[in-house]
């Protein structure tokens, strides 16, 4: 009888404890990118991260190549509460929100120090537009910086006139525009396509895009003007993130901010190792005139003072102390 009694203590214990140890909240996170691309590959690492800090509290569902939300709609998705979390690239909500286009204003920044440097000035008032809309921002990480892919020599502004140029947001459209070349909308996940079907001749873009999508062959001439660092953004539903328990959301900005230090040392270094894949696939790399780069460095000029005089008071606080500050 007392065997029989301690065997069903025993059970009652353990059913009573089911709920506690096996609780788990599960978000599904949405990206348009590619499962293969170092951007998802980092949040498969942050979920698997945030999976073990919290003890299997919370289990994240990576959605990676569109298959869940398509790219431009994932940041209104996770507003709506359709999704619990997102990446995106943030020049794609410039209209939104404008300070988003700081990182893609070109030749502001050199190098992944000055593009650091930029990000820490940029991101309160990112944090504070994301607030307004019901996000909380997780993490950045940027692209290896942008160059120039063409299919043809480019030696002169005029180069560009009448070709078809690969733009992917507001911020390239207008490049395009300034260039004298027409602007073809190609999300990244088509530029392979794009080029195979004619119907784009040159583009502004990372050395990793042009790997990830095979674009020798069509793509002769890779040209390292380090244009800009334009970054991705993973993020959450406000609602989501609080309506955990403490220790959890501790776990979840514990893994971001791993994930964002690891994303930035990835980015930097596939940087040297996509440019010296685009050579080894016959694209001749080089530096473009330097007429030329004066010519478009001026072009960035001229856009930077378009951009500040369109986002107001909230640029002058980034650039402001971006130059006085060093």
């Amino acid at each position: 009888m007392k065997h029989l009694l301690i065997t069903a203590l025993a059970s009652f214990v353990s059913l009573a404890a089911v709920p506690v140890t096996h609780a788990q909240t599960s978000w599904k996170l949405a990206t348009g990118y590619r499962a293969e691309s170092f951007h998802t590959q980092n949040i498969a690492q942050f979920a698997r991260d945030v999976e073990q800090v919290s003890a299997g509290a919370l289990r994240i569902e990576l959605h990676p190549n569109n298959t869940l939300v398509k790219l431009a709609d994932i940041r209104q998705a996770v507003e709506e509460g359709k999704v619990q979390a997102g990446e995106t690239i943030m020049t794609s909500m410039v209209k939104e929100i404008p300070l988003a286009g700081a990182d893609s204003i070109p030749f502001v920044v050199a190098s992944y120090k000055d593009a650091q440097r930029l990000w820490k000035l940029q991101r309160p008032g990112i944090e504070k537009h994301f607030a307004a809309r019901g996000l909380t921002l997780l993490y950045t990480v940027p692209w290896p910086p942008q160059g120039l892919h063409s299919s043809k020599p480019i030696r002169s502004i005029g180069d560009f006139r009448g070709t078809q140029m690969r733009t992917y947001n507001q911020t390239t459209q207008r490049i395009a525009e300034l260039l004298g070349a027409k602007p073809v909308d190609v999300p990244m996940v088509d530029v392979g396509k794009a080029l195979a079907d004619g119907r784009m001749d040159n583009m502004i873009t990372s050395a990793l895009t042009g790997v990830e999508n095979k674009v020798w062959g069509a793509i002769k001439h890779y040209y390292e003007i380090n244009a800009w660092f334009p970054k991705n953004a993973v993020f959450v539903s406000t609602k989501a993130f609080d309506s955990l328990k403490p220790p959890v959301r501790a776990a979840v900005l514990k893994a971001a901010s791993e994930a964002e230090t690891r994303g930035w040392a990835a980015s930097q270094a596939l940087a040297t190792s996509a440019t010296e894949e685009l050579r080894q696939n016959g694209i001749k790399i080089e530096r473009i005139p330097a007429d030329l780069e004066h010519e478009i460095k001026r072009m960035g000029e001229r856009f930077s003072r378009e951009w500040v005089r369109s986002v107001g008071n909230e640029a002058n606080s980034i650039f402001v102390p971006y130059y006085v500050m060093p």
